[in-house]
C-alpha cells in the first residue's frame, strides 16, 4: 500500500438537481462500502455538491468513508453578505472541505488573487480544506506552466498555515476532450510537490490534477500526482469505481 492514500474528489458542479444528486451519492456510497480501495485506506475520496444538498448526502455517505464539502466558501465568517455561505456554517453542517480558486469562478465571477486568497484563509481557519485550483490559462511548455503555477501557489497561499489540497487544473484543459498529456502534468506537479515539501507550514498537503481528468488517466501519471479532480467523468458512479480499481491495482504492484 502506498505511504499516503490517493485522493478523489469530484465536483458536481450544476449538472444535477436535487434527486438526482442524492440518487448519484447512494450510488457512491454503496461503491465506497465495498471497493477494497477504500475500505483498505488506499484512496480517499470527497465530494463537493451544490449548497442545497450537502446536509442530504452528508448523510447518505455517513460512514462510507467519503466526505463531503462546498464548491465555494465566504471570505466572511458572518454578517450582511447576501447569498453567502461561511465556513462556520460549512463545518457546522459535516463539510471537510471547501473548494476556492476555480477558473469559473475567476473567469464568470470576476474573483482575482485576493478573494481567492481570502476564502483559502476563510477555509483554513474554519477547519476547513481547501481544495485551491491553479492552474495556466493557456498552453504553454511543462516547465512554464509549472513555473506560473507555482507562483500563483505561493502568492495565494502567503502567510497562510494548514493542510491544503492544491488541485491542478490548466485552464485550457478544462470541458477539454482530452485532459492535459501525463508528462506534462506530472511536471507541473512535480514542481508543485516540491513546493509545498519546501513550506512546513503545508504539511500533509498534496496536489492532485483536475481538468478533463477520468478513468485511464492515473495509471499514466507518477508518484508526484497525489490524485485526481473529477468533473462531468464523475458523472457515472461506474467510472468513479473504474478509477478506484486502478488505484487498487497501483497499491499492489507497490506491495510487490
Amino acid at each position: 500500500m502506498p505511504s499516503r492514500p490517493v485522493t478523489i474528489g469530484v465536483s458536481l458542479k450544476m449538472y444535477f438537481g436535487h434527486t438526482q444528486t442524492l440518487n448519484w451519492a447512494r450510488r457512491l456510497a454503496r461503491t465506497a462500502d465495498l471497493h477494497p480501495a477504500v475500505t483498505g485506506g488506499a484512496a480517499r475520496l470527497f465530494v463537493l455538491p451544490a449548497f442545497p444538498a450537502i446536509v442530504p448526502v452528508a448523510g447518505i455517505l455517513a460512514g462510507s468513508g467519503v466526505a463531503v464539502g462546498a464548491q465555494d466558501i465566504a471570505t466572511e465568517d458572518a454578517g450582511p453578505y447576501t447569498g453567502e455561505v461561511s465556513g462556520p456554517s460549512l463545518k457546522e453542517i459535516g463539510c471537510r472541505y471547501a473548494e476556492v480558486g476555480h477558473a469559473e469562478r475567476r473567469r464568470l465571477y470576476g474573483e482575482g488573487d485576493t478573494v481567492v486568497a481570502a476564502k483559502t484563509a476563510a477555509a483554513l481557519r474554519n477547519g476547513l480544506t481547501p481544495v485551491l485550483c491553479v492552474g495556466e490559462l493557456d498552453p504553454v511548455t511543462p516547465d512554464e506552466a509549472a513555473r506560473r503555477t507555482v507562483a500563483e501557489a505561493e502568492r495565494l497561499l502567503h502567510g497562510a498555515t494548514g493542510e491544503v489540497v492544491l488541485a491542478y487544473e490548466p485552464q485550457w484543459a478544462i470541458g477539454a476532450a482530452e485532459p492535459a498529456s501525463a508528462a506534462h502534468i506530472t511536471t507541473v506537479c512535480a514542481a508543485l510537490t516540491r513546493w509545498l515539501d519546501e513550506h512546513p507550514a503545508h504539511t500533509g498537503s498534496t496536489v492532485i490534477y483536475g481538468g478533463s481528468a477520468g478513468p485511464g488517466l492515473l495509471t499514466r501519471l507518477g508518484p508526484d500526482v497525489g490524485g485526481l479532480f473529477l468533473g462531468r467523468f464523475a458523472h457515472d458512479p461506474a467510472a468513479v469505481e473504474s478509477i478506484l480499481d486502478e488505484v487498487l491495482d497501483s497499491s499492489r504492484a507497490q506491495v510487490a
